[in-house]
């Protein structure tokens, strides 16, 4: 059977990239990390979107707060606000995450016999963000051919697109973006301060669209 799986964060592009999967192939699995993120709010739109769409959907705790340290998502520091510049970045950072996920998630197709990995990685992912770069794409991808009898085929369909691209293809598919969470806080509303959601909201306005979840701000 023609399947794959998607890492699933609940956010907006692996939310766009999830339909295009379903769109493409047979079977469509996900999978959501729980990494100690200071929130949960990303991973309930997640669960609530594979239910209504009937995605088989795994959720994966991870216990890694005493690796994945000195970042303002896991860590104690708080959410930096503003667009993003080099400082704010690095506080974004959270080290070696994409990897310890991927690597996990491609054990959870080899399980299922599932020959493709979807990864939401695009090129508005910034340098500073190594895990996201086509560099480590390429790389990862090779080696996933060859980590067991069982060969996988990672790829990143967005990776050379922008957000602002991401929608437009989410678009095509008449995707209801209320059902993403981007902004890091975890609040009700999205924050609209962080870089996330400044991010988010530029992509929207390149689009000629407004972000639907500026209505929760009413």
């Amino acid at each position: 059977m023609n399947a794959a799986l998607v890492v699933y964060s609940g956010g907006l592009d692996s939310y766009t990239l999830l339909h295009k999967a379903l769109k493409k192939f047979d079977s469509v699995h996900a999978v959501t990390f729980n990494y100690g993120q200071k929130h949960k709010k990303e991973i309930d739109f997640a669960a609530s979107n594979c239910a209504a769409l009937g995605v088989p959907h795994k959720i994966i705790n991870l216990d890694l707060d005493n690796i994945l340290s000195d970042s303002a998502l896991v860590g104690d520091s708080a959410i930096p606000e503003g667009n993003y510049n080099k400082d704010l970045m690095k506080m974004t950072v959270v080290p070696n995450r994409n990897m310890i996920m991927i690597s996990i998630a491609a054990s959870l197709a080899i399980k299922e016999k599932i020959s493709y990995l979807w990864y939401a990685a695009h090129s508005g992912d910034h340098e500073i963000y190594p895990d996201c770069r086509p560099d480590f794409i390429n790389k990862l991808k090779e080696v996933l051919k060859v980590c067991d009898y069982h060969e996988i085929q990672f790829e990143a369909p967005f990776q050379h697109l922008s957000k602002a691209n991401i929608i437009a293809e989410g678009q095509k598919m008449n995707l209801n973006y209320a059902l993403s969470w981007t902004c890091y806080e975890g609040k009700e509303k999205p924050c609209l301060k962080c870089s996330a959601c400044l991010e988010r909201l530029a992509a929207f306005k390149k689009n000629g669209l407004q972000d639907p979840l500026i209505d929760v701000q009413d």
